[in-house]
């Protein structure tokens, strides 16, 4: 009986001994650690990586490209800050579709430029006279955003052009600031040029040209212009 007690006291100390000694070890290998820590901490920073990972680093961003950012902002495209600026107040106030009113307004701006005319003055005149319906027709067969009527601008249309050449947008947008350019030329006063492109030149009241002048007020002041730079007079 004391034996077998013996043989458990002698078992139960040698596991004491076992772990003290695999402490002993653990903390001299943690000292050994901190001095060898200080020591790297003299040289210089740490590093967690050596060259090889390094490369390794650069070999995975290699396989996973995602472009670099350009220093030079790109060249801009598309519409105008203003025009931008107008298309989203058509399109409330017409209840046309922005992406739809995109490429009109480019239009606009290429065409109106091409002739110097303000863009602004071909979008008020196409509010006038269609509200931004390109398929609009009048009883006197005016059609398209700006009511052009073919017989009398063919030389503008183009003699292969169909009958309903001028339901495209585009090419409406084209002829019909022509027509404002030719009326410009013509006359030499925006009041007459736009009373001509009304068909209205013998009107006294001018109320065609007051009214896309108006139009244009408020375009001006949507594009964030001055006001003060447009007059509503002749």
């Amino acid at each position: 009986m004391h034996a077998a007690r013996f043989k458990h006291f002698v078992r139960n100390l040698g596991d004491v001994l076992l772990h003290a000694a695999h402490g002993l070890v653990l903390s001299a290998g943690l000292v050994a650690l901190a001095v060898m820590a200080a020591g790297a901490l003299e040289r210089g920073p740490l590093r967690f990586f050596d060259g090889s990972m390094a490369h390794a680093h650069a070999a995975v961003g290699s396989r996973y490209d995602f472009g670099t950012v350009d220093a030079q902002p790109a060249a801009p495209v598309g519409l105008s800050a203003e025009m931008a600026r107008v298309r989203d107040y058509i399109a409330r106030r017409y209840r046309v579709s922005s992406l739809a009113l995109e490429p009109v307004l480019q239009a606009v701006e290429d065409s109106a430029r091409s002739v110097g005319i303000d863009p602004l003055l071909v979008v008020a005149v196409i509010a006038v006279e269609s509200s931004f319906n390109p398929f609009a027709e009048s009883h006197v067969g005016a059609q398209g955003l700006m009511q052009v009527i073919p017989r009398f601008h063919m030389d503008k249309i183009g003699d292969d052009a169909g009958e309903d050449a001028l339901f495209d947008p585009t090419l409406n947008v084209r002829v019909g600031t022509l027509v404002l350019d030719e009326g410009l030329r013509r006359f030499g006063s925006l009041k007459a040029a736009l009373q001509y492109y009304g068909g209205a030149r013998d009107d006294p009241t001018a109320a065609y040209y007051r009214r896309v002048m108006a139009m244009k007020q408020r375009l001006v002041a949507v594009a964030g212009r001055n006001p003060a730079a447009v007059s509503v007079g002749a």
